[in-house]
């Protein structure tokens, strides 16, 4: 899978993608990320792409033509072209999935108060948000996509079942799980882990599964409600 990033700071990424899964996935050639820097589409000696937005207001928009081209340096006809944004859709696990069966997938990092809607109307496919709250600018929602959509991918995590069980992978959050020691503090890990009874072991995780989603993910478990009646 090829991911551009189009980015006025492609330097952040060079820390969180040169470590652990991502670092391995790249090096491994599963999946493939290069940053575009708009600036380098700028014809001004400032390199200059943002302006005042018509009408007035506050900050600054970015400009469509170096973002506009910038875009279509790496577009193909089967790109994916998405706009990071506080506006978009909210960013979800099934949305990460249909993302991960792109062959190439561009992220447009926002900035300033925002992008020209000409950039919107002429190559954006889709925009998305991580949550309702507003950052300095979209290279943290990016980093967080790249990292959602990179594990999905056939070989990343090793065994490809670990993304399935695995917190909203069946629209429930995950069950509790333990390791050594049986006992810590005086709290004993639950006897039917330790039965060898699967079926037993499955029944429990699904339990637990829908318990938690229910304590913690009213609106998750709702979902799962209309869907198992």
């Amino acid at each position: 899978m090829q991911i551009d990033i189009i980015t006025l700071f492609p330097n952040v990424f060079f820390g969180p993608f040169a470590e652990s899964i991502i670092a391995r996935a790249v090096n491994e050639r599963l999946i493939r990320i290069n940053t575009v820097n708009p600036r380098d589409f700028t014809e001004d000696k400032h390199r200059t792409v943002d302006d005042t937005p018509y009408g007035g207001g506050p900050g600054m928009l970015m400009m469509a033509d170096p973002l506009c081209r910038a875009i279509e340096s790496c577009r193909e006809n089967d790109s994916l072209v998405i706009l990071t944004s506080p506006g978009g859709e909210v960013f979800s696990q099934t949305m990460a999935k249909e993302f991960s069966l792109t062959k190439h997938l561009i992220i447009v990092c926002g900035h300033y108060e925002g992008v020209d809607e000409r950039v919107r109307e002429l190559l954006i496919d889709r925009e998305v948000s991580i949550g309702d709250y507003v950052l300095t600018n979209g290279n943290i929602p990016a980093m967080v996509i790249v990292d959602c959509v990179a594990r999905l991918l056939p070989g990343v995590l090793g065994d490809d079942s670990s993304s399935v069980e695995e917190s909203f992978g069946n629209g429930l959050l995950e069950y509790p799980q333990y390791t050594r020691p049986l006992e810590y503090r005086g709290v004993k890990v639950p006897d039917v882990l330790l039965s060898g009874n699967h079926k037993k072991i499955r029944d429990w995780r699904r339990e637990q599964s829908i318990l938690k989603t229910k304590e913690y993910r009213k609106d998750l478990y709702e979902n799962f409600l209309d869907n198992n009646k």
